[in-house]
C-alpha cells in the first residue's frame, strides 16, 4: 500500500458529504459510512473503526448520543485515541497506541446515536 499524507487523506474524503451504503461492524455495536469505510480502505485502517467500536460497550462512552473521535499521530508512529462527547468537552477515554502506519496529523471521526442504531461517520458527513 502506497503511503498517503494526512493532507492527502483528507482531500480524498472531502467529497463524502452523506452516505449510500451502510456497513455494519462484525460486532454489532454500529455501522459505518461510505466515507468511514474508504477512510479504512485508503489508510489500512479498519483497525480504527474496531478500536472505536470496542469502546461502545463501556457505560462512560455507551451513553453519549454524540462522540468526537480524535486520532493524533505524531511523527514517530505513536498515538493518541480520544474520545469526548463534544469538542469543546472534557476527554472521556484516551486509548495510547504505541505504533500505527496512520498518516501522521489528526484526523476526527464522529458517532452518532446510541443502542444499535449508532453510526461511525466522517465530520463532513453530518
Amino acid at each position: 500500500m502506497q503511503k498517503i499524507t494526512i493532507d492527502e487523506l483528507n482531500h480524498k474524503l472531502a467529497g463524502f458529504t452523506g452516505t449510500i451504503n451502510w456497513y455494519r461492524h462484525w460486532t454489532n455495536l454500529l455501522a459505518y459510512t461510505d466515507g468511514v469505510n474508504a477512510m479504512a480502505e485508503t489508510a489500512g485502517a479498519f483497525w480504527l473503526i474496531d478500536a472505536i467500536a470496542s469502546w461502545q460497550i463501556k457505560p462512560k462512552v455507551a451513553q453519549c448520543g454524540f462522540q468526537v473521535w480524535t486520532l493524533t499521530v505524531k511523527d514517530d508512529h505513536t498515538a493518541v485515541l480520544e474520545m469526548r462527547e463534544d469538542t469543546d468537552q472534557p476527554i472521556i477515554t484516551t486509548q495510547q497506541l504505541e505504533y500505527t502506519d496512520f498518516p501522521a496529523g489528526v484526523f476526527k471521526l464522529w458517532v452518532e446515536g446510541t443502542g444499535k442504531e449508532r453510526v461511525l461517520l466522517l465530520p463532513s458527513e453530518h
